[in-house]
């Protein structure tokens, strides 16, 4: 029997505007592709991530797109049959092979296999295929007029998304662009084979004591083979395994694994990668072999309740360890997905991981993500969240449509399944919180599913019917979550579920140093805007640097920013907390960044000193909205669309770091009677706290520093707290404390640091100040040092005056700082780690108060 044979079909691939009579095909510029990659290649558009010519593009959104390409016959047995398998068709293609019509489809998230072994010409001889696109765009709004019973609404974009299953930020959101792409936007092959195992996956139970882990192997075959045989490796050597007989289709093995390499998150354990194969033989010979990498680790959602508080736990435990999810949310890394590469996914998950940050939640309105971006969590220990294709919106729920999505959850859990990294899958996101907003029908204790449907919000058949059946069957021992938020009954409440936290920049828009009042059992979405690298903005000015709308009220500029009332909230947050002025550009950009950095430490913080230890995990995860970006833009994300961290990927990084040290000012007013306004006692309190994320107790001295700002003298220097126990994985109350001023009313004046001491050695600080900053008389410093060490690795700071936010900027991209945005206290040398310098690099600062 012949082996399966797997022919890419990539190459010839042409295109052209399918119903333009002067139109003619031109050669793609990559395969897989998207229409507007195409249409770049060929300068038939401007860019669309430039000034402003996503408008000049819209058209391309509404015209229908026809690609085609020719490839020869393979020899196909007897026996045998062929199957052009499409991994991803956006959306709506008719596919048209040697004049037949072979495939009509409707979901860009469903892979799909046509059998054409009687439409393929005779061996040798040369096959045409086309594929015709509709616009999706169009095709929408004519299912939103041929269901008007439908109670259509949502957030971003417009209502016609909703009908179409197709990545919904093609249609704007609030912070991307409005590009309706279309096209082979994944591989398509041509198999030949008489049999093949057409799906492969492992079951893991891991024993409570983690000394053992039982594997159930299970493999699909099509056709006539007759035995599988299930071989587990590690690091190319055998392990385990088992010879059985294809039953049915079917075949299964339980393999049994001592003293398994388990796999952990990132900092708590190594991420072995056992390999599972499966090796299809009939008539004794190997007709088909399939492989996977999957890990071997023990998976819980606790949600139990606690002591002192309300509510239950919602936190992950791997291997028996609680973790602390500090993290951050993704979206499609590019409006135009083929051209992100391997490389680029890898590049983006390191940044993930160099940040100290332990999970990614993949946001349900782009795509279930490429294999390389599951491949590198797996490899770096980075836990995921993985959302289904749903957000912002009430969906609709017409049987065909209803039948599409039971085929792309089944089919993309299947292709995800085996990845260790994947720890829940979530129904949607924020469409039960649009539902809430609305008013639509939702009764919890109502089981009766039916009758779902007959509502004005029939999604919830979908989230909790259809999604829950599908992981239910195909990955039982993964939680499933109805949505993201989900809390039962209410997506705000605070004490059961996660929440997305939007009170800061949306919403009561409320101060970020109110964040320990906003916190929920697990935090999966919060955020604040902030402009990206100046560099970034000169990308998509058509002008450069030497562009007249080169300011950050410009229309181009704020073209670039997609959230609503963004020119309002900015300002909110700046004018509350610093002084600022528009000029020049550069120092805006950095006030924004300051901004974001001390709004999103303080967020994760003071979340995480909530994470207290067993029976008081009030807070166990901080998700921030978001990582990336998909063009050039100003948004929430902590780094910008060419990977160029903001500073708060920084202080986001410091705050997770393995030990860590917080401190919170209170200003505590007792009245002398309550009769009186004059007669009251102020006393401005401290409060510090320790962070130990490590699996192991530690020992350390805790001492506390403080100084005038505006002087630069220091006013007091004591260790706190002497042979301090900080348990492991947990936070602990160090001291609370007033405010050490050299003089009563100092205190709004007052600059206090804390460090967390071991044998002598600093092993974490923090630097406190009065807030707002904008009331401080900010000295400059005279003698602001950034030396570079001889052998250019790392930049030593310091000053003789306390200065915040000292930011490291280098022209030379390749210049790459491991920390940044640091606070320098009088009497310290702050060194700062530096990759890509040389002698000819020019490393400058920036400050808040050096323009003032």
């Amino acid at each position: 029997m012949a082996p399966k044979t797997v022919v890419p079909i990539d190459k010839n691939w042409e295109f052209k505007e399918a119903e333009k009579a002067d139109s003619t095909y031109l050669p793609v510029g990559q395969f897989p592709t998207m229409i507007h990659l195409d249409l770049l290649a060929h300068k038939k558009i401007p860019d669309p991530f430039i000034g402003k010519n996503e408008l000049d593009v819209q058209w391309v959104g509404e015209t229908v797109w026809v690609y085609k390409t020719t490839f020869a016959s393979p020899k196909v047995p007897d026996t045998g049959k062929a199957v052009l398998a499409f991994d991803g068709l956006d959306t709506f293609a008719t596919v048209v092979l040697n004049g037949a019509t072979i495939l009509e489809t409707d979901n860009m998230f469903l892979p799909e296999r046509v059998d054409v072994t009687k439409v393929l010409k005779s061996e040798g001889e040369t096959n045409e295929m086309a594929i015709t696109f509709d616009s999706a765009y169009i095709r929408g709004w004519k299912l939103v007029e041929k269901f008007p019973d439908h109670k259509w609404g949502c957030w971003n974009g417009d209502i016609s998304r909703l009908a179409v299953r197709k990545s919904q930020y093609h249609w704007g959101w609030d912070w991307g662009p409005t590009l309706m792409t279309c096209g082979p936007w994944r591989p398509v092959n041509l198999e030949v084979f008489e049999t093949r195992v057409s799906d492969l996956w492992v079951t893991t139970v891991v024993e409570e004591s983690l000394k053992s882990a039982t594997l159930t192997s299970n493999a699909t075959v099509e056709g006539a083979g007759s035995t599988v045989r299930f071989d587990l490796l590690l690091d190319g050597k055998d392990v385990t395994y088992k010879t059985v007989d294809a039953k049915d289709g079917k075949a299964s093995a339980i393999l049994k694994v001592e003293h398994p390499s388990l796999w952990y998150p990132a900092r708590y354990g190594k991420q072995p990668l056992y390999t599972i194969k499966a090796t299809l033989v009939s008539g004794g010979e190997e007709a088909d072999v399939e492989s996977k990498k999957i890990g071997l680790r023990k998976l819980e959602l606790v949600q139990r309740p606690m002591k002192d508080q309300p509510g239950t736990t919602f936190f992950f435990r791997v291997n028996n360890t609680p973790i602390f999810c500090g993290g951050s949310n993704w979206i499609p890394a590019d409006n135009m997905v083929p051209r992100i590469t391997r490389d680029k996914y890898y590049d983006w998950v390191k940044l993930v991981a160099d940040g100290n940050q332990f999970m990614i939640r993949v946001w349900g309105g782009g795509i279930y993500e490429e294999q390389a971006f599951y491949d590198a969590c797996d490899e770096m220990g980075i836990l995921v969240w993985q959302d289904f294709m749903f957000g912002c919106g009430n969906y609709p729920a017409w049987p065909e449509l209803l039948e599409s999505v039971k085929r792309e959850a089944e089919e993309n859990v299947r292709m995800l399944r085996h990845h260790p990294s994947i720890v829940i899958w979530a129904g949607n996101n924020e469409d039960y919180q649009y539902a809430e907003e609305q008013k639509l029908t939702y009764d919890f204790e109502n089981k009766d599913e039916e009758s779902w449907l007959k509502t004005d919000f029939p999604a919830r058949y979908i989230y909790e019917k259809i999604l829950a059946d599908a992981c239910k069957e195909l990955i039982p021992d993964t939680y499933y979550h109805f949505g993201s938020p989900w809390s039962n009954n209410d997506t705000h409440d605070p004490t059961v579920g996660d929440i997305h936290q939007w009170n800061v920049w949306h919403g009561t828009q409320e101060k970020y140093q109110n964040f320990d009042k906003l916190v929920g059992r697990f935090v999966s979405e919060f955020g604040m805007e902030a402009f990206p690298d100046i560099k970034t903005i000169d990308a998509f000015l058509p002008l450069g640097k030497d562009d007249p709308d080169r300011y950050p009220q410009s229309s181009t500029i704020d073209f670039h920013n997609k959230a609503d009332g963004h020119e309002r909230r900015i300002a909110l947050y700046l004018v509350e907390n610093m002084r600022y002025g528009p000029d020049p550009l550069e120092h805006f950009v950095y006030c924004t960044q300051l901004m974001q950095a001390e709004c999103l430490a303080s967020a994760y913080r003071l979340w995480k000193r909530q994470w207290k230890g067993p029976g008081r995990e009030y807070c166990a995860g901080a998700l921030v909205w978001q990582i990336n970006d998909c063009w050039p833009v100003t948004s929430w994300a902590i780094c910008d669309y060419y990977l160029r961290p903001k500073h708060a990927y920084f202080t986001v990084k410091r705050e997770m770091a393995p030990i860590s040290i917080g401190i919170t000012r209170r200003e505590h007013r007792h009245p002398k009677d309550k009769y009186t306004r004059a007669n009251v006692d102020i006393v401005h309190q401290l409060e510090v706290w320790g962070s130990n994320l490590m699996l192991e107790d530690l020992t350390v001295d805790c001492v506390m520093k403080a100084w005038d700002v505006e002087t630069g003298k220091e006013t007091y220097s004591k260790t706190v707290s002497s042979s301090l126990l900080l348990p492991e994985n947990r936070s602990t109350e160090i001291v609370a404390m007033p405010v050490p001023a050299k003089n009563p009313g100092d205190e709004a004046r007052t600059v206090v640091a804390a460090y967390l001491m071991k044998d002598g050695q600093q092993i974490s600080r923090y630097v406190d100040w009065p807030e707002p900053l904008k009331y401080l008389h900010l000295p400059k410093p005279k003698h602001l040092t950034a030396d570079i060490s001889k052998d250019g690795k790392v930049v030593e700071i310091s000053a003789e005056v306390p200065v915040k936010g000292v930011a490291l900027e280098c022209e030379d991209d390749d210049v790459k700082f491991e920390d940044n945005l640091i606070d320098i206290v009088p009497g310290e040398v702050v060194p700062i780690k530096v990759n890509g310098a040389n002698k000819g690099s020019v490393i400058t600062t920036r400050y808040l108060g050096m323009l003032n």
